[in-house]
Formats: C-alpha cells, sequence, structure tokens
C-alpha cells in the first residue's frame, strides 16, 4: 500500500468540522477491516442500528456517538 498524501488526509477536514462537538477520532482495525469513527472519547454507546451498506450507527440516547465501518479497505 502507498503511504497517503498529505491531500488526502486533507480531504477528511470537512467532515472534522461538520462533527458534533467538533471531536472526530477514528482508529482502524486492519486485521477485521473495521474504521471506528467517535464523536467523543470515550464514546459510550448505549444502542446500535446496522445500515443497508454496513455501517453501525452508534448511539447513546438518541445522540449519534460513532459509526463503525465495516469492510472499510473496500470502500
Amino acid at each position: 500500500m502507498a503511504p497517503a498524501t498529505i491531500a488526502d488526509y486533507l480531504k477528511v477536514v470537512p467532515a472534522a468540522i461538520r462533527a458534533p462537538n467538533r471531536f472526530l477520532w477514528t482508529s482502524y482495525d486492519v486485521e477485521a477491516d473495521v474504521l471506528y469513527i467517535n464523536f467523543e472519547k470515550p464514546s459510550c454507546a448505549s444502542d446500535s442500528e446496522l445500515t443497508e451498506d454496513d455501517v453501525i450507527l452508534r448511539y447513546r440516547d438518541r445522540e449519534l456517538v460513532g459509526l463503525t465501518v465495516l469492510h472499510a479497505s473496500r470502500r
């Protein structure tokens, strides 16, 4: 895999600016091919929902606190 350029990382800037609380924390698990995106740290969810495109929306009450992106490398 080729190293990412600065331009690749700059593509996340708009999403970070729009994130709840202006916080965006990510972690990628290469073995599971799962990308975790959290809008607060720690991100404690009380409920979740799996979408048709294999993204798990994680909620605390009605507030979205994070996303879990399955099969992340295929996106």
